[in-house]
């Protein structure tokens, strides 16, 4: 179904592969999804370095208070989906073999790499906020962190664990 939420894009258009499509930029020079995807991984990076470095510093604490970087990504994102949406190319999510065909794509691939990028920093600035308030030594939450901003999913369990083992309680509030 064209235009779905289950689909990448409409299906019967031509793949976007190869060559890589040429964004203009405003200063007029075109960008490549390789040079997105590497702006988008410095700035990933430069946000990740004060969580895993300084995280109690003041700086940090007043970066993490906001979800302004996350955001950054969100915006990157949404311009992402209006490109994938507007370039042709096949795929859906309907199953892994049309998946495969949608992540064939550049737009896509970036599109999901910047979804990662926007979440992990998300649950990596949570994990800051969290170990500052129930005072866990920033030693120890650092491995969690890196391993949020490389592996995600790792990165929270471990957080979790390390949480669990301070708490010996997996919830939220405040008072267990």
């Amino acid at each position: 179904m064209v235009g779905s939420p289950a689909n990448l894009c409409p299906k019967g258009r031509s793949s976007d592969v190869s060559p890589p499509p040429q964004s203009p930029s405003p200063n007029g020079v075109p960008l490549s999804y390789e040079l997105l995807f590497t702006i988008a991984n410095g700035l990933a990076t430069v946000c990740w370095l004060p969580l895993v470095f300084a995280p109690r510093s003041a700086f940090t604490q007043r970066f993490v208070a906001t979800p302004l970087a996350p955001l950054g990504f969100a915006v990157a994102y949404l311009a992402l989906v209006v490109v994938m949406f507007a370039t042709p190319g096949e795929g859906s999510m309907g199953s892994l073999a049309d998946l495969r065909v949608g992540f064939q794509r550049d737009s896509v691939l970036l599109l999901a790499w910047v979804h990662y990028l926007s979440f992990d920093m998300m649950v990596g600035m949570w994990e800051v906020r969290d170990s500052t308030r129930l005072g866990l030594s920033p030693w120890r939450v650092a491995p969690c962190l890196v391993f949020t901003f490389l592996l995600g999913p790792v990165g929270l369990l471990l957080y979790m664990l390390l949480r669990f083992v301070r708490r010996r309680s997996l919830r939220f509030d405040a008072e267990a």
